[in-house]
């Protein structure tokens, strides 16, 4: 396992992170051929790990200013909405196309097997706001990208993206170059 942050975590949190590591689930072949899913559910059935993943990202973002946090369409709701309610501040949720019922905004985006699009509320985002990006797992960077951009649209200010999985070997990371980006644990491989 690769510690993606910068700072040299003690013995204590390098146990966190190999345990977190440790409780994710590998489907071979799903949703198509050769591709290895990463469940994240066999980690949050554990609530001590999922406390766990929301007080690690609490640590690294508390000092931030950060004014609110997007989750992304559905994962990212579960690890952005107690993030939020942590970090007492409010909650957006960046929903699949056609899910909003009040005025909002939309941005496509290539995922590694198909295109999709996000929603936010037009309302969602005053100008000059501070926002974290929170997703459950990072591979191509569409996703995240697409988000970004709704809330720089909206005025908004990205603080950073906040993953709790990166698969490194996708080089979602470079489609996001000028962002902070950070996540808990790396698989930097299909066979990890």
């Amino acid at each position: 396992m690769r510690q993606v942050d910068a700072r040299s975590p003690g013995e204590s949190m390098k146990r966190d992170f190999a345990e977190i590591r440790d409780a994710i689930r590998r489907i071979p072949n799903w949703p198509k051929q050769g591709v290895v899913f990463r469940d994240l559910t066999t980690l949050w059935k554990e609530a001590r790990l999922m406390r766990r993943c929301t007080l690690l990202l609490f640590r690294r973002y508390r000092n931030r200013k950060i004014q609110k946090v997007m989750g992304i369409e559905a994962r990212g709701f579960v690890v952005g909405a107690p993030l939020a309610e942590k970090l007492r501040v409010g909650f957006i949720p960046a929903r699949k196309t056609g899910k909003l019922p009040a005025e909002r905004i939309s941005e496509q985006y290539e995922l590694e097997y198909k295109s999709d699009g996000l929603e936010v509320h037009k309302d969602a985002i005053q100008r000059g706001e501070r926002v974290l990006i929170v997703d459950d797992l990072m591979a191509t960077g569409g996703t995240a990208l697409a988000a970004a951009k709704m809330v720089e649209r909206l005025g908004g200010r990205v603080v950073g993206f906040a993953f709790v999985v990166e698969l490194t070997f996708l080089k979602g990371r470079e489609r996001l170059k000028g962002y902070d980006v950070f996540s808990l644990v790396t698989f930097d491989s299909e066979q990890e």
